[in-house]
């Protein structure tokens, strides 16, 4: 049995083991900068924009967690929930804990009248794509993701200025 609710302070710890363990186990254990003092920021600072939902086992234990923020749909014309990341402790696997944050993510959406829930796999991980397609989710095989980050990001935005600047000048 799965107990789901808010993230809170006293969980940033746990939040930010399991994300570097989530790194792991997708192959890139280097790649997480986050820090506690980043993850409280976000998550509880003045303006949060970022949502981490936690379960916990009937000890009270912290099992995985679901992060999450808003998106919207310019089509539908309302918000959905991008889920950033779902993760459970290998131990806790297939005790319901990531069907159980998925069902609130969607009980989220439904009640506050939200179009979609959506989220990224990796194409080889097939026990997550076969658990997904499972709850009746499907891949958006005509869509591909595409990410501008690092210094092809910073490169890019830096033009950004003499864009506007020319614009300006008219």
């Amino acid at each position: 049995m799965s107990a789901i609710r808010p993230a809170t302070v006293e969980d940033v710890p746990a939040i930010l083991r399991m994300i570097h363990d989530l790194a792991i186990y997708e192959k890139e254990p280097d790649a997480v900068k986050n820090t506690p003092e980043m993850l409280t920021d976000v998550l509880f600072g003045d303006n949060p924009r970022v949502y981490a939902t936690i379960a916990e086992n009937a000890a009270g234990t912290v099992q995985g967690f679901a992060l999450w923020f808003l998106n919207y749909s310019t089509w539908e014309g309302v918000h959905g929930i991008y889920l950033e990341d779902l993760y459970v402790v290998p131990d806790a696997r297939g005790e319901g804990h990531g069907k159980a944050l998925l069902q609130h993510l969607a009980a989220t959406a439904v009640e506050r009248g939200y179009a979609r829930v959506e989220w990224s796999v990796l194409n080889w991980n097939e026990p997550s794509i076969n658990f997904y397609k499972n709850l009746g989710a499907f891949p958006m095989a005509e869509w591909s993701t595409f990410r501008l980050t690092g210094d092809a990001l910073e490169a890019f935005g830096a033009n950004d200025g003499h864009v506007n600047q020319a614009l300006a000048r008219g």
